[in-house]
């Protein structure tokens, strides 16, 4: 009979599991014991860097992560990057070290009080195995529920003492989990669209996750729609390039509506209907306008507003209905207008586009910028399948670590981290994980010398002033070099091209500092 570790290893096997994403403390240590040679450990500094580095991973690979986590603890350190994974449906199995069985009743140190409720409600399940035994079918069912769409994270808590524990070995069974949409329903949005003058394609995040990018392609084209990015959306999805694309939907009523006025058919696909960043002016969804949306996620389907929703996966949707709509010609989008090259300055926009048109091919971006996210979006294209990272979910500290998951799962592709002063020292210690595995990214941070986004964003609330925005004194080079990142300050125009020349044809991780203003 073989004890739970050896069997654990069996399961995490059976999925594809290449690496650990971990930063290790006691209650974990027997499960790292005899690690198969196939299976890296990748080390964080902090556990909000170990989750990001492997939502990253995950993202980029499109199966599960392993991650582990010490005790409450390490759990309550990984939190906000589990909130990101959570709302980004990274496919994470999360475990976490409990205390030994036998100290549980006595309040031990490092014991975790009702662990499975800590991490909720950012976890699709969550499970403490009663008994040792347990452990391997436990996380057998977290493999599946984190693969199930919509995909996501789960948490199993084992105790310390039970992974040198005797076991059955489970049976390891495949299953297909992804479920195709109602035939009744592709039929009835085909109808919508071949009915509609002018129809409007809105994408979101699960395009990425499902790997519809050329379906999406071929929709558009056939249809002769407009292709628009829904709102706060974290993946690519269309070309941007592309003759049919538009432009990026806000999260905000009254300018989106606006936006989808003169349309008389909108069809939202891996994205719900619609994501708001703050409270609007309510605002009239334009008369004539019919809406229809495409999802794997049954929350998205629940709080549509109106029109028509089919559940199921997005790929096999969108490719039913290029099979059955009719084709026709559309003219190219008047949506997005040419936006002219910014003047030759330390701006976010002249940075932008120098960074494309000095990037290497097939090069990744990953965002967390979010003062310079116009200034991306209007000079720097995402034109390839695979190459765009953001936050899903708002908050702070994604951007660098998941750089370095990415760069782990693509390792023939540079990355490209582009990253606000303030975003980048949410998890600075990443850089030490970064020069660890010679990830090759550029990281390239905008320093503004402050909070500028979120004084961008209090004046919609009307203030004029805002406490606790400044950042000043920070050496970015210092700080970089203490982790083995050697890196470069730009401070005039002239010497941005040679440094972006330096980082991207440098193999492994390099810091730009960029002075903007």
């Amino acid at each position: 009979m073989p004890i739970v570790r050896d069997a654990a290893y069996a399961v995490f096997q059976h999925f594809g599991v290449d690496a650990l994403f971990g930063n290790p403390g006691s209650t974990e240590l027997p499960m790292l014991q005899a690690m198969p040679s196939d299976i890296a450990y990748v080390l964080g500094l902090n556990e909000a860097v170990v989750v990001a580095m492997a939502d990253g991973y995950a993202q980029a690979t499109g199966r599960p992560a392993l991650v582990n986590l010490h005790s409450a603890a390490g759990t309550g350190n990984g939190l906000g990057s589990l909130f990101t994974a959570y709302r980004g449906g990274a496919p994470l199995v999360i475990t976490a070290g409990q205390q030994a069985r036998s100290l549980l009743p006595r309040d031990p140190f490092l014991g975790a009080e009702r662990a499975t409720e800590f991490p909720r409600p950012y976890v699709k399940w969550a499970a403490e195995p009663l008994r040792a035994q347990d452990v391997p079918a436990a996380l057998i069912r977290a493999f599946h529920i984190a693969l199930t769409p919509p995909t996501g994270p789960v948490f199993v808590s084992i105790p310390v003492d039970d992974w040198d524990r005797d076991c059955p070995m489970p049976t390891l069974p495949f299953l297909s989990l992804t479920s195709f949409p109602d035939p009744a329903g592709i039929t009835k949005i085909a109808g919508m669209l071949d009915n509609a003058t002018r129809p409007a394609l809105v994408l979101g995040a699960g395009i990425a996750r499902c790997g519809a990018w050329d379906q999406a392609i071929a929709l558009a084209e056939k249809t002769g729609a407009d292709v628009w990015v829904a709102p706060l959306t974290g993946r690519e999805v269309f070309p941007e390039n592309h003759a049919r694309f538009a432009g990026f939907l806000p999260g905000y009523e009254e300018r989106l509506v606006a936006l989808l006025n003169g349309y008389d058919m909108v069809l939202v696909a891996g994205a719900p209907a619609f994501t708001w960043h703050a409270e609007g002016r309510a605002s009239a969804w334009p008369q004539g306008t019919a809406m229809a949306l495409l999802s794997d996620d049954p929350q998205h389907l629940a709080i549509l507003p109106r029109g028509t929703g089919v559940l199921g996966d997005v790929r096999g949707g969108l490719l039913a209905l290029v099979e059955q709509v009719r084709q026709r010609e559309g003219p190219v989008s008047t949506a997005r207008h040419p936006i002219p090259l910014p003047a030759r300055a330390l701006s976010p926009a002249h940075v932008m586009a120098r960074v494309a048109a000095l990037r290497p091919d097939r090069a990744i971006i990953v965002e967390e910028a979010p003062t310079a996210r116009d200034a991306m979006h209007d000079h720097l294209p995402v034109t390839q399948v695979g190459g765009f990272y953001t936050t899903p979910a708002g908050g702070l500290g994604y951007g660098l670590p998941a750089a370095i998951g990415i760069a782990r799962a693509r390792p023939g592709n540079k990355v490209i981290c582009l990253l606000g002063d303030g975003s980048s020292m949410y998890t600075s210690q990443g850089l030490w994980s970064a020069a660890d595995q010679q990830a090759d990214v550029s990281f390239i941070i905008l320093n503004n010398g402050g909070y500028a986004a979120l004084n961008n964003f209090a004046r919609r609330f009307g203030l004029n002033e805002l406490p606790g925005t400044t950042i000043a004194g920070i050496d970015f080079l210092a700080l970089a070099e203490s982790h083995g990142v050697p890196g470069r300050r730009v401070v005039a125009v002239e010497e941005l091209d040679p440094a972006l020349a330096w980082s991207f044809q440098t193999s492994g991780p390099t810091l730009l500092e960029v002075r903007v203003i």
